[in-house]
């Protein structure tokens, strides 16, 4: 299995697929029919052996989602077999964004999408995302619609409020070309019912690597790298990490990896405000932690330390046990 095919299942298994009691009963055997001949295309999108075999699937995919989506209330329906297919829908569940990616050579990679409306009516309401990364120069500071989309695989989709509208933030992932990948964060609106994907939504004060503002969060990095960017609903913050150029190349961006260290946004008056070290707990000279040794000076198990390292047992499991490896950590 590729590591884009792990990615996208990750994201499968943490979306919200809890569906299907709006759909009538016709309507959900014809939607598995159609799920059906979505699942091969799908996989044959990935896995095509070469491009025309892919370009096939792909516009058999397309044509088939819409279809399936013209279904009265499809927008229930989970299409739980769609690994390879991203999709994220917010709290409010007002929409769903479908993303999938195809793959015309090393360098030339395509992301498609779709947004769904949730209708009152159950009707469809659909916004194609036309990928059109290439014909952007700068796409951190550019504000686009969902036919000039900046293509990426939605894996979190964050929703925020402030003065009474709702901002939804989404972290995407693109597989760039041969030499880097990139991860975005972007704030989705909707003006007059239209997407509008970015706007000056971040807030970089003092910090000489965003001395202007930006309209889209870009971290671009060594391919295969995998910089952690999530988010963190304990601490309420986007977490990513700090990149640098391995070689000491700062404008050459495939040679960017994490450094260890993580930086953070925390949602503020309508914007993302940086948070410039989101771990920077210090230990003072001289309380550094030391081992506790089991055996006393003659050698004996000391049982009073060994009672010390037991786990209480009415304690409950650690949350940080519990908590699911982020998407974007592949």
């Amino acid at each position: 299995m590729n590591k884009l095919a792990v990615f996208l299942i990750s994201i499968f298994l943490s979306a919200n697929t809890s569906f299907g009691q709006h759909i009538s009963a016709a309507s959900k055997k014809i939607l598995q029919k159609k799920e059906d001949t979505l699942q091969k295309a799908a996989y044959q999108i990935l896995n095509g052996r070469n491009v025309e075999e892919r370009f096939t699937a792909d516009s058999q995919f397309t044509r088939t989602l819409v279809r399936a989506l013209q279904i009265k209330n499809s927008f229930y329906y989970p299409f739980d077999s769609l690994i390879s297919i991203a999709k994220v829908v917010p709290r409010d569940s007002t929409f769903k964004i479908f993303t999938w990616q195809l793959v015309i050579n090393g360098d030339i990679i395509r992301q498609h999408g779709a947004i769904q409306m949730n209708t009152p009516d159950g009707s469809l309401k659909l916004f194609p995302l036309i990928d059109k990364t290439d014909l952007i120069n700068h796409i951190d500071d550019t504000v686009t619609s969902n036919r000039a989309w900046i293509g990426a695989l939605y894996y979190k989709i964050i929703e925020e409020k402030a003065f009474g509208k709702n901002y939804y933030t989404l972290l995407g992932f693109d597989d760039n070309n041969m030499v880097s990948d990139r991860k975005f964060i972007e704030v989705l609106t909707f003006k007059d019912g239209e997407p509008v994907f970015g706007g000056p939504y971040f807030s970089f004060q003092n910090n000489s690597i965003h001395p202007h503002p930006i309209d889209r969060y870009v971290m671009e990095y060594k391919k295969n790298a995998s910089p952690k960017l999530s988010f963190d609903k304990n601490m309420d913050i986007i977490i990513y990490e700090h990149l640098i150029s391995e070689t000491g190349e700062s404008q050459k961006k495939y040679t960017y990896i994490p450094d260890g260290d993580y930086e953070g946004l925390k949602w503020k008056d309508g914007k993302w405000v940086h948070i410039e070290k989101v771990f920077n707990q210090i230990t003072p000279e001289g309380k550094e932690p030391l081992p506790q040794p089991i055996l006393d000076a003659k050698g004996n198990i000391d049982e009073s330390k060994l009672s010390q390292r037991m786990p209480d047992e009415k304690a409950e499991p650690s949350e940080q046990n519990n908590k699911p490896t982020p998407p974007g950590k592949r």
